[in-house]
């Protein structure tokens, strides 16, 4: 349902909390879990009216009319419908729409997206797309406008450029909530005029300036980067990152996505040191449509959470009340109170939390793991549609590298070093054979090709390179138009042919990801939209997804979620070694390195 302010439906809301007006719904007979206090207290009545909760008390049965809907909860646990503090729509590979009707049934009834991927590819006008899209669904999805496009310049050129000026007029939009994470870290500690510029214009709109911090120095640079004005950060890894990041007044993000795995070692910083669980906030971060289909979402977070000694009530905070607080929506979202949107899960068990009732602005849209209601396709425009431009066909010989003159019969370079659940990669050197002038890969070693092949204004070029820990065994090619942050395409593989193949085949399909082996096209997820959605069912994308998975995995490769690291290795704000469309970058310098030692 359109959800009205709360200004227009106050007095509704006192007539039915009062008896003299029905509510549209109550719920009856539920565990409360109150995630202000604290507690869970036994069976209470929630009435709900023009979308919001007017009342929760033991017994509200004279809130219920000839037409008011009634709930019975039978002991249930009634939960505030969880939101997720942090996450990237793009890399579920669908539209908003689709990630929404994915996650609904897992009980996520509030999301805070940055889209700085499809800001990466079309600019502004892409954020608007997406920004549009989320304010047409029945669930709650705020926008934090995109900070770093490109995420490091100087480093990387991405399809578009966002500055102060996009910056201010984003905030003015209905659906902006504040600002994405604030990646150019080196930026802000250095007090970069434009960086400075986005967080101040953020500010002078009293919105939240998200931040991403992904280096382990805690030094000076760090308390740069804090005083700069970032108010969150996900990029901790280690226990002393979520209680530095603390201490010093941010909120600390942990993230459970489909790769990254950062909240077992950082939420002892609660269950063990004792911190004020209030800072400390869940997150997805990156979840894969598979993930979403599968697994579930800020749902299998809370379980982890808990997993790792986390009490319940304490999880469930972090995932609902302690966000809307972050974002300044307390008295919007986040908790079962009087005035807020009526969102809420009916559960048996808080512990496993199992979602067996998805209630939204007072609807009911989930039951038992399925969509109850309609949400229809959103169409996307041609615009957004057509964005890879290889400028050329690409053959085998473009992914050879030649070994540097006087070169003997090996050579050092550097290699990048995947970290299997982890973001950051590992700055290697390897002796690699050379043959008739040119480099080769070291199968024995697990040490293959890599290449960034420049994708958004059709030049034609690539920068080659090598990657260590996919474990690939046979000839092969995986390629993706999905390559944070710039999104260019990037193709990993033992085989130059399919390399070729792989990229050439991504240009003819508008974008996506595709696995070749010895010529044969083993798995493809088609993704039109900005070569980084699709515009299918989120069920269609995710067993697309599967079949990939499967075609990595007979290729030799055994890493958890391997595509997820794969889409990452051009990201050239987390360290230590990454390759963009100008070389490879030191991530722990910032600066562009040579490929041999």
């Amino acid at each position: 349902m359109t959800l009205k302010p709360w200004s227009e439906c106050a007095a509704r809301l006192v007539d039915v909390a009062t008896g003299r007006s029905p509510a549209d719904m109550v719920v009856r007979g539920a565990r409360w879990v109150n995630v202000h206090s604290g507690e869970i207290l036994g069976r209470r009545d929630a009435a709900i009216a023009a979308g919001r909760f007017a009342a929760i008390a033991e017994d509200l049965s004279y809130a219920i009319g000839p037409d008011t809907v009634v709930v019975e909860a039978d002991g249930r646990y009634m939960v505030p419908g969880l939101c997720d503090a942090h996450m990237h729509v793009e890399s579920g590979m669908v539209t908003v729409t689709e990630f929404a009707r994915a996650v609904i049934p897992h009980g996520t009834t509030s999301m805070f997206i940055d889209p700085h991927e499809i800001a990466n590819v079309l600019g502004l006008p892409g954020v608007r797309l997406m920004h549009d899209e989320a304010l047409t669904l029945p669930v709650n999805i705020f926008v934090q406008m995109p900070s770093c496009v490109p995420s490091a310049p100087g480093l990387e050129n991405a399809g578009a450029a966002i500055g102060p000026a996009e910056v201010a007029e984003a905030m003015t939009w209905p659906g902006i909530v504040g600002l994405g994470e604030m990646m150019n870290f080196p930026g802000v500690a250095a007090a970069d005029a434009r960086m400075l510029g986005e967080i101040a214009s953020t500010m002078q709109a009293g919105k939240t300036v998200g931040g991403h911090y992904a280096s382990p120095d805690l030094g000076r640079n760090f308390l740069g980067y804090v005083a700069g004005g970032p108010a969150d950060d996900h990029e901790g890894t280690r226990l002393v990152d979520a209680v530095t990041r603390v201490r010093l007044g941010m909120r600390a993000m942990l993230r459970l996505g489909s790769a990254w795995y950062d909240v077992a070692s950082q939420i002892k910083a609660v269950t063990e040191l004792g911190l004020d669980a209030r800072n400390f906030i869940l997150c997805t971060d990156d979840s894969h449509s598979g993930t979403l289909v599968h697994e579930g979402h800020m749902n299998r977070v809370v379980r982890h959470a808990i997993q790792q000694g986390c009490k319940p009530v304490t999880a469930i905070q972090m995932a609902t009340l302690n966000t809307a607080a972050h974002f300044g929506l307390e008295r919007e979202l986040g908790s079962i109170a009087p005035g807020r949107r009526a969102d809420l899960i009916l559960t048996s068990d808080l512990v496993t939390l199992p979602v067996e009732t998805v209630i939204a602005r007072g609807t009911v849209v989930a039951e038992h793991g399925r969509l109850v209601v309609d949400v229809p396709p959103y169409a996307y425009p041609a615009a957004a549609r057509g964005t890879v431009k290889l400028g050329r066909p690409l053959t085998a010989a473009d992914f050879e590298v030649a070994a540097p003159a006087g070169a003997g019969e090996e050579v050092e370079a550097r290699v990048i070093g995947v970290v299997e659940n982890q973001a950051p990669t590992r700055a290697l050197t390897r002796r690699l054979p050379v043959r008739d002038g040119k480099v080769e890969t070291d199968p024995k070693e697990d040490v293959c090709r890599i290449a960034l092949v420049e994708r958004h204004r059709g030049l034609g070029t690539l920068t080659n390179g090598f990657v260590h820990g996919f474990g690939y065994d046979r000839p092969c090619a995986i390629a993706s138009t999905v390559a944070h942050d710039s999104h260019h395409m990037i193709v990993v593989g033992t085989d130059r042919d399919d390399m070729a193949r792989a990229a050439n085949r991504l240009g003819e399909v508008g974008g996506g990801v595709v696995c070749i082996s010895g010529g044969e096209e083993l798995a493809l997820v088609e993704l039109p939209i900005a070569g980084l959605m699709s515009d299918e069912r989120a069920e269609i994308v995710a067993e697309k997804a599967a079949k990939l998975v499967a075609a990595m995995q007979l290729c030799g490769c055994r890493l958890n979620n391997a595509y997820m690291q794969h889409s990452l290795l051009a990201l050239v704000v987390i360290p230590e070694l990454r390759i963009s469309d100008i070389g490879l970058v030191d991530v722990t310098k910032f600066e562009k390195v040579e490929l041999f030692v």
